[in-house]
């Protein structure tokens, strides 16, 4: 006896697609992030960003995360990551992984656009990028302190003293 077709698609999981043009975009100041999973889809293992960073574009304070991990793959441009007081230097092709613990920031540098795809996991950092944009609406300045204030939120805090 087989299955009728619909009480089969009933039992599969939901399968997520994300298109180019799709996706929540968050603002901040000079990156512009497109969530392309947020967590609902994975049971909150996974989220998933592309990231676009302008020219010159500082990244936030070096901080370290206590309760996920964080990827970096650099799609286009280049992107300069601080690990301590280390730099380096990540082109298109380059994957930068952050455990637990590990203090990093990034920044672009270079005169061109920079493109990377981001994971969380779990994906308890997607809502931090939300906060931002909310605080930056409500006319708040987004300050090295008020960017640590956010972080706080989501198990992070800065690698070094900005008080």
């Amino acid at each position: 006896m087989t299955e009728e077709p619909k009480a089969r698609e009933a039992a599969d999981p939901a399968v997520s697609v994300v298109g180019p043009d799709a996706g929540e975009t968050i603002v901040l100041g000079t990156t512009r992030l497109r969530v392309l999973e947020d967590g609902r889809n994975t049971g909150h293992r996974l989220g998933l960003a592309e990231s676009v960073l302008a020219p010159h574009t500082p990244g936030p304070p070096q901080h370290r995360h206590a309760q996920h991990d964080e990827g970096f793959y650099v799609i286009s441009g280049a992107v300069r990551f601080t690990v301590g007081d280390k730099d380096y230097d990540a082109t298109a092709g380059t994957l930068v992984m952050v455990p637990p613990g590990a203090p990093h920031t990034f920044a672009n540098v270079t005169d061109e656009p920079a493109v990377m795809l981001s994971t969380f996991t779990p994906d308890l950092y997607v809502q931090y990028f939300r906060d931002l944009r909310d605080m930056i609406a409500s006319g708040q300045e987004l300050t090295p302190q008020a960017n640590i204030g956010t972080m706080a939120r989501y198990a992070t805090e800065p690698a070094t003293d900005f008080t």
